[in-house]
């Protein structure tokens, strides 16, 4: 039986699993329900209210690092994207978690709710929180994980991992709000994103969400 994600393709987690389950080469159908008006059975799938949401046969689960990671381990004989011992799986999950919980605030309800999703509901862009979210909080977590990513092309274990595809998610929103990675400032990050972004995972996806951002600015007129 194939799997079913729930969720809206412009949300940064939700893309997030549709990414790795890409990159994993596994095959899943796409049922398309929206963070704000959600019918009353998604309760039963997600009792937060949260997207995403995860059916495998009668197994179901909400998080988008709780489905990831029970992917993982249900597939283990596919190439690893959680690390490939110990130190590198805390490193890997550490690095996602970060991303979910420090960037997401920022890039995604910071500058795209504001600059993207609010217009297209008939709501002022709130510019001030905007430029607080590029100005002042996002700088440090960049600084951060340039370090972090120092030479190497990716963040773990010289491969692809959850870490880049957690964090590449994130800066997609923010481009999605019309703001790009300060490529002299944060060099390293931009080049990887650069990379991420050219994966066919990437741009399966992508095409798709410029549609619904195309209809969304139309909306907004």
């Amino acid at each position: 039986m194939s799997l079913t994600l729930y969720g809206a393709p412009l949300s940064p987690f939700v893309r997030k699993v549709r990414l790795y389950l890409l990159e994993k080469g596994l095959d899943y159908q796409l049922e398309v329900v929206s963070p704000f008006s959600q019918p009353t059975w998604f309760r039963e799938l997600s009792p937060l209210g949260r997207i995403p949401a995860l059916r495998d046969g009668d197994m179901t689960l909400a998080d988008s690092s709780v489905i990831c990671q029970y992917l993982e381990e249900k597939h283990a004989e596919l190439a690893p994207l959680y690390g490939r011992d110990a130190g590198e799986r805390a490193r890997v999950r550490w690095l996602e978690k970060y991303c979910d919980y420090e960037l997401a605030p920022l890039t995604t309800f910071g500058v795209f709710r504001n600059r993207t999703l609010k217009p297209s509901m008939g709501q002022p862009c709130d510019e001030a929180a905007v430029q607080a979210a590029l100005v002042d909080k996002l700088p440090p977590h960049f600084d951060y994980l340039e370090k972090s990513l120092g030479d190497a092309q990716y963040f773990v274990g010289e491969r692809l991992s959850m870490a880049d595809l957690a964090f590449a998610t994130q800066v997609i929103n923010m481009e999605h709000g019309g703001e790009r990675l300060d490529a002299e400032r944060w060099p390293g990050l931009a080049a990887h994103h650069e990379r991420l972004a050219a994966r066919e995972s990437v741009q399966a996806v992508l095409p798709g969400e410029q549609k619904i951002l195309a209809k969304l600015a139309g909306r907004s007129l």
